[in-house]
């Protein structure tokens, strides 16, 4: 492995802790995502800022890191297609093995961990498939494609047989329109 991979900005050292079964290390650190994360409406964009707030445990097994991330996604709503930007907090617990020992999915390499792989999954499987801009969004008006507001939901075309119907629905005031009073009727 190269020297700038053991340096990288995702990798910690483990060393004093390792087969030291209830040693603890925190590490509270700020990262750059260092590419595009996330492949639909929204992502986290490269360069934006990862705060990663990591706890490494020595185990018998391992080395199990607890890590909670924060930062923030940006991209389209799903509905109506304005920009965003939201935060996104993720958390994440996982084993590294010792080497040689029962298969890992990870493992203590050369007295590090290197969390990006945990990272960058962890961000892209939290992303929204469906954003929005506000839990409400009335999205695009169907026939004009202009972004609608909560008071402009557009009026459903009336089928022609029912049209019949709308003079027996009640007028603006909320009343129901009622044929005029017989004049000749005595009380």
């Amino acid at each position: 492995m190269s020297r700038k991979h053991l340096n990288g900005p995702f990798v910690f050292p483990v060393r004093d802790i390792v087969r030291h079964p209830g040693e603890m290390r925190e590490h509270r650190v700020e990262v750059a995502s260092p590419a595009k994360w996330g492949e639909g409406l929204v992502s986290v964009a490269e360069g934006e800022i990862i705060d990663l707030d990591v706890r490494l445990e020595s185990v018998h097994e391992g080395i199990l890191v607890s890590a909670q991330i924060d930062t923030e996604y940006t991209g389209v709503c799903g509905r109506c297609l304005t920009d965003i930007a939201q935060p996104l907090e993720v958390e994440f617990q996982e084993l590294f093995g010792y080497p040689g020992e029962e298969a890992n999915d990870f493992e203590v390499q050369d007295d590090h961990v290197d969390l990006e792989t945990l990272v960058r999954d962890s961000i892209v499987l939290s992303l929204p498939f469906q954003p929005v801009c506000q839990p409400d969004c009335p999205g695009l008006d169907p026939n004009t494609g202009e972004r609608l507001t909560s008071d402009a939901v557009p009026e459903a075309p009336v089928d022609p047989r029912w049209a019949a119907l709308k003079a027996l629905t009640p007028d603006h005031d909320g009343e129901a329109v009622r044929p005029a009073a017989d004049d000749t009727e005595k009380s």
